[in-house]
C-alpha cells in the first residue's frame, strides 16, 4: 500500500468517524429536546391534541436523512463506476 493510498484511506475513515459522532450528537439532541417538549405538553393545560408530533415528525425526517447519509456508505463498486462512465460518454 502506498503512502498516498494509506493517507486517503485514513482521511476517509476520519470523515466516516466524524459523521457517526455528529449523528450521535444529533440523535441525542433530538431525544432530549423532544422529551422536554413532551414534558411541557404533559404539564400544560393540554386539550388532548398531541401537538409535539409536528416537531417530532419534521425533525425526525432530518434525523433519518442524516442517519441515511452516515450509514449508507460512500463506496462504489467497479460496476457502478463503469456504468456511470458509460452513461457520461453517451451524453457527449
Amino acid at each position: 500500500m502506498t503512502e498516498t493510498t494509506s493517507s486517503t484511506i485514513r482521511d476517509r475513515a476520519l470523515r466516516r468517524l466524524k459523521k457517526r459522532r455528529d449523528f450521535s450528537a444529533h440523535l441525542i439532541t433530538y431525544v432530549l429536546v423532544n422529551g422536554v417538549v413532551v414534558l411541557l405538553w404533559l404539564l400544560s393545560a393540554q386539550d388532548g391534541f398531541f401537538w409535539p408530533i409536528f416537531l417530532m415528525a419534521f425533525w425526525g425526517i432530518g434525523v433519518a436523512l442524516n442517519g441515511w447519509d452516515v450509514w449508507r456508505g460512500d463506496d462504489f463498486t467497479d460496476a457502478e463506476i463503469q456504468r456511470e462512465i458509460e452513461r457520461m460518454n453517451r451524453g457527449h
